[in-house]
């Protein structure tokens, strides 16, 4: 049995910088690099993607992630685990076997599929966030369950160089490799609760190094523009440290750590995943270096009978307006402007949304009244059934130039198809997983 596994975080959501993997493989010494790729309203968008061409569907940057990284896998002896195969894994898998034989380097690929459930939901099942039936949302368009750990199992049995998913929740990606890598038991809950422990704080890459914490004057970060992207050092146990490579940007503190094991985790003493309700209240964190943060103690509880599934539903369209104004009195005359979209269209629409960039937008209404900016730009936005109903407010917007208050410009017109996201929870014993290989080698190409 090994002492320690190192496994790094390349990426943390699917626009994610590229060259922060590539210096983990080529300098981290790692053993396993995983892509977090995927959110919910990401495989939706990719099953609308799937859907106007079967070929597509998985992560618009997987061929340039891939190109650069292939190579560098394959020198330094790393294996990668990617749910970038978002809503077409198989063809995901298809394209890295196209990539690995122009590059003339032998690869083998599997891919994990059973997380497409839209067949299996019931449109009466109630939904997590209000009770509502799923049926009320209207033309559903993706149901993806969260896999865990078990299902990627096989895939790293089988020897696979890459490993591509669907929707695999998040530190189950780091999990799985760990496991494997001990040969723990699927119901050795607390470790399977420190490996989870590890992924979540692995998960969102860069944040865990000062990206998304950092705010100059109280929480300072050193050279950002080259953040680095973390690993976690992991013995048998499911202890670990967390450190990134000599020579990025960030930091890595007790700070940095804390705020990214409370991320989006609403009860920390029952952290549900697919492998394990994960108790974070007994996890310690302790800084035995520069950059290197130990993490130990979660505690588990059993896990789930039912994975929860996100389902993405078709809401329709949003059309949006934007128009700048500038100078003294420019907050009065960006309300002016959009008083007059509302009185013209706001009846038209059932949801209409009017910003004034700048004091209103993120809040809803403005903390310090009496300041007056000296420059404004106004957003309006609409919700409609279709496009060409969604296009209205951006052409009232433009209308503006000459129809509206003095001294506005610089105006944009959008329309965008929107989808909406709700969850339910299904019986694990109802989602089948499989793996299926794909590999290209050089004895193959001269047969």
């Amino acid at each position: 049995m090994r002492e320690l596994l190192r496994v790094g975080a390349g990426a943390g959501f699917s626009g994610d910088r590229l060259e922060p993997a590539a210096v983990l493989a080529q300098r981290g010494g790692v053993d396993y690099l995983i892509l977090e790729c995927l959110g919910e309203r990401t495989v939706a968008l990719a099953q609308l993607r799937k859907h106007r061409d079967p070929t597509r569907g998985y992560d618009p940057l997987l061929e340039r992630r891939m190109e650069s990284l292939l190579p560098l896998l394959r020198r330094h002896g790393v294996r990668l685990i990617s749910n970038l195969g978002a809503a077409n894994p198989i063809a995901a898998g298809e394209a890295i076997v196209a990539i690995a034989r122009e590059q003339q380097t032998p690869i083998r690929v599997a891919v994990v599929t059973g997380d497409d459930v839209l067949a299996l939901i019931d449109p009466d099942e109630l939904t997590l966030e209000g009770g509502t039936p799923i049926a009320a949302y209207g033309e559903l368009v993706s149901a993806n369950a969260y896999l865990g750990a078990d299902a990627l199992l096989p895939a790293l049995q089988s020897g696979a160089d890459v490993i591509i998913t669907g929707r695999v929740a998040d530190p189950s990606l780091f999990l799985a490799p760990i496991a494997h890598a001990y040969d723990w038991q699927v119901d050795d809950f607390d470790r399977l609760a420190c490996a989870t422990s590890i992924g979540h704080l692995l998960e969102c890459a860069g944040q865990l190094c000062g990206g998304y914490y950092a705010e100059p004057g109280r929480k300072e970060v050193p050279d950002m523009a080259h953040l680095g992207f973390p690993f976690a050092d992991v013995d048998a146990r499911g202890n670990a440290t967390l450190g990134k490579v000599e020579g990025t940007g960030g930091c890595i503190t007790l700070a940095t750590a804390k705020e990214q094991l409370l991320y989006e985790v609403t009860d920390p003493f029952a952290y549900v995943t697919p492998d394990v309700v994960a108790d974070f209240s007994t996890v310690t964190l302790r800084e035995t270096g520069p950059n290197r943060v130990e993490v130990r103690g979660a505690t588990g509880k059993g896990r789930p009978p039912k994975l929860k599934v996100s389902v993405g539903y078709h809401a329709g369209y949003v059309g949006e307006g934007e128009i700048s104004y500038g100078g003294v009195n420019a907050m009065s005359r960006a309300r002016l402007a959009g008083e007059i979209i509302r009185q013209r269209i706001g009846k038209e629409f059932s949801e209409m949304r009017i910003d004034l960039i700048g004091s209103t937008s993120l809040h809803g209404r403005s903390f310090n009244p009496r300041d007056q900016p000296y420059e404004v730009r106004l957003r309006v936005a609409v919700r409609a059934p279709t496009a060409e109903r969604a296009m209205v407010v951006g052409e009232e917007v433009e209308a503006l130039y000459t129809n509206g208050p003095a001294a506005g410009g610089g105006t944009r017109k959008y329309v965008q198809e929107q989808i909406g996201i709700v969850s339910t929870l299904l019986e694990r014993e109802r989602i089948a997983t499989q793996v299926t290989l794909r590999e290209w080698s050089r004895d193959a190409q001269a047969a």
